[in-house]
C-alpha cells in the first residue's frame, strides 16, 4: 500500500487496509479501542492490480486508488471513497489512465486537500509525472502533466496544514517537489535538490503550519529528511532497508515527530524528537518481536490521542497492534495479535 495503511476513520474507529494480490481488503475497531472485526472486500467485487494507494484529509475520509485490467496488455486507474471504516466503500470508479491508454506506468499516490477532494498522482511513460484531481461538485477534471525527468516509481504525496497538496518524487542524484500556490490549483514543480535517495523509502509528513517534511533513506544507509528551502540532513542512520512511517504527536507535552521502521533484526525500531529540529538527535528503540522480512510498519494516533503502531505481514497475513502506555516517554504495551 502506498501512502498510511492504518488511519483513524471520522467516527475514531482505527482501520487498517490490506492489499492481496486483486483486492484491497479493510478491518476497522468495532468501537474505539475496541476488538476488531473481520476483514471486508473495498469497492466491490472488481479485479485490482497491487500495489494500491491510499490517502485522507482533514475530513478523515479514506481515498483509495488501483489499477485494473481492462483490455489483454492494457489498465486503467479506479478511485474508491470510504466513508467510515465499518460502512462498506463506494464502487470503484474509472479515472482513465495518464497517457489515455495502455499498461500500468507506476504505483499512484493520493493526496486528499482541505475540501475533501482527492489528487491522484502517477508516473508517466514520458517519465515525468501526472495527475487528476476530483472537482469541488463531482466528476473529475482532465489529466494535467506535471513535467518532470527520470521519475522513479513510489511517489510521495501529502497534504499541509494550509490544506494545499505536495508531491515528492526521487529522480537519479536527486529530489522533486511540486507545490499548489493556491487552494485548487494545478501543482507546479517548485524545487529540485541533489540527494541519493534509494527507491521506495519516501515518507511526506505535515510537520508546521508553513512546511511538510520528507523522509528518505540515502545510499550510505542514513535516514534523512528535506524541508524544501533547505539543504536535506542526516537524522539518524537508517534502522532497516524498508521504508520509515511517520506521525506527529505529543510526548511528555512536547510536539514530536515519531518514526517507526522494521530493523535489520526483524523488530520494529522506534525513534521520536522535536518536531523540525532534527539536531537534537534521535536513537532507535526496538519493540515487539521478530518480524517476516516482508512486514511492513504504519503509526497513528488514536480517538484517545495515543501512539498506536501496526505491522502487517503480507505473506503471513498477520497484524500485530500496539499502543503507547500512559506514563512518561515512549513505553509500549505488549503487541498483540488482532
Amino acid at each position: 500500500m502506498n501512502g498510511d495503511w492504518l488511519i483513524r476513520g471520522r467516527d475514531g474507529r482505527l482501520g487498517v487496509y490490506l492489499s492481496t494480490q486483486d483486492a484491497v481488503l479493510c478491518r476497522a475497531e468495532r468501537a474505539p479501542g475496541a476488538s476488531w472485526a473481520p476483514a471486508r472486500t473495498v469497492g466491490g467485487e472488481q479485479t485490482l492490480l497491487p500495489p494500491p494507494a491510499l490517502g485522507h484529509g482533514a475530513d478523515r475520509y479514506a481515498h483509495l486508488v488501483s489499477w485494473r485490467p481492462t483490455v489483454p496488455g492494457e489498465s486503467g486507474l479506479v478511485h474508491s471513497t470510504h466513508f467510515r471504516p465499518r460502512l462498506a466503500a463506494l464502487d470503484w470508479v474509472p479515472i482513465g489512465h495518464p497517457d489515455k491508454k495502455g499498461d500500468r506506468t507506476g504505483t499512484p499516490a493520493v493526496a486528499v486537500d482541505a475540501e475533501g477532494r482527492a489528487h491522484v498522482f502517477v508516473p508517466n511513460k514520458g517519465g515525468g509525472v501526472s495527475m487528476v484531481a476530483q472537482r469541488e461538485k463531482g466528476g473529475w477534471d482532465p489529466w494535467r502533466d506535471l513535467k518532470g525527468r527520470d521519475v522513479q516509481d513510489q511517489l510521495a504525496a501529502v497534504t499541509g496544514e494550509s490544506g494545499r497538496v505536495e508531491l515528492y518524487a526521487a529522480v537519479p542524484g536527486g529530489l522533486l517537489h511540486w507545490l499548489q500556490e493556491e487552494a485548487g490549483a494545478v501543482p507546479v514543480l517548485a524545487e529540485a535538490v541533489e540527494a541519493r535517495a534509494r527507491p521506495g523509502t519516501l515518507y511526506a509528513l505535515a510537520t508546521s503550519a508553513d512546511a511538510t517534511t520528507l523522509f528518505y533513506t540515502d545510499d550510505a544507509g542514513d535516514l534523512c529528511a528535506w524541508r524544501p528551502g533547505a539543504d536535506p540532513v542526516v537524522v539518524l542512520a537508517s534502522a532497516g532497508p524498508g521504508p520509515v512511517s511517520a506521525v506527529r504527536c505529543e510526548l511528555d507535552g512536547h510536539d514530536c515527530t515519531l518514526l517507526a521502521q522494521r530493523s535489520v533484526s526483524g523488530r520494529v525500531a522506534f525513534a521520536a524528537y522535536p518536531t523540525e529540529r532534527e539536531s537534537a538527535g534521535a536513537w532507535w528503540t526496538e519493540s515487539g518481536p521478530g518480524l517476516p522480512s516482508d512486514a511492513v510498519v504504519s503509526v497513528a494516533v488514536d480517538a484517545a490521542d495515543r501512539v498506536v503502531a501496526a505491522t502487517l505481514s503480507p505473506s503471513t497475513g498477520t497484524l500485530l497492534l500496539t499502543h503507547r502506555k500512559n506514563e512518561p516517554g515512549l513505553a509500549l504495551e505488549a503487541w498483540r495479535e488482532v
